[in-house]
């Protein structure tokens, strides 16, 4: 992801989000390396006190071109309902005696930064106690099945959410992944667009300083 050097050293660039010139950008720094980098976008605020919770941006986005990976799925369930439709669905099951344990076990936690995390909703506050130190600084807390959201719907559409957190009371930036550097460029310019606009919707125009965007071993664009 973006960090502070990053935003610094694309501040003499200034762009509007046109595709000509983002699909050049994109082009320019995709497949300079043996892995598959990802495209991502950091947004700037200004004029906004964190340190307020209605402040905070807690987002879940669907992207209309998905974000060009798939984590695989796990919940933390024991309601029999949830754990048929996981086994069905092929979602990994994390039961409620697993759930202390894997709190003292660093390679199991670890291992959970590699999963997208649901969770019955009466297990959250034991997830919250075992696990929550290490997950929700990362931004890795599960999200909870409410009603209306099921096992089968998420896992539908894994490939194309991506969540907007912010992180601390005092950093005015969030960052995301809109894609991966072999997607077509005006699919990932769609995807920004999308992103843009639900933070907007949130925060209103005038609270958003900048924007950039990069792949992962590449300098940032100003876009906004």
């Amino acid at each position: 992801m973006f960090s502070r050097e990053d935003c610094k050293s694309a501040g003499g660039i200034l762009m509007a989000l046109k595709i000509d010139e983002f699909r050049k950008f994109i082009e320019e720094n995709k497949g300079k390396r043996k892995f598959k980098q990802t495209v991502e976008l950091a947004v700037n605020f200004k004029g906004i006190d964190f340190t307020k919770q209605n402040n905070r941006l807690n987002l879940d986005i669907l992207l209309p071109n998905g974000n060009g990976k798939s984590l695989k799925l796990a919940v933390f369930a024991s309601d029999k309902s949830i754990l048929d439709e996981a086994t069905k669905n092929n979602i990994q099951i994390i039961t409620p005696s697993e759930i202390e344990s894997m709190g003292s076990n660093p390679a199991k936690m670890n291992a959970l930064l590699e999963l997208d995390l649901y969770a019955q909703p009466n297990l959250m506050p034991s997830i919250a106690k075992s696990l929550g130190q290490f997950l929700g600084p990362r931004n890795k807390m599960p999200r909870p099945l409410l009603p209306g959201i099921t096992l089968t719907s998420v896992n539908n559409d894994s490939s194309k959410r991506v969540s907007i957190r912010s992180k601390g009371k005092y950093l005015p930036t969030v960052h995301s992944i809109v894609g991966t550097e072999d997607m077509d460029p005006v699919k990932l310019y769609e995807n920004v667009n999308e992103i843009l606009d639900n933070i907007k919707k949130k925060v209103g125009s005038n609270n958003v300083r900048s924007a950039y965007v990069k792949l992962t071993m590449s300098k940032p664009i100003k876009i906004m």
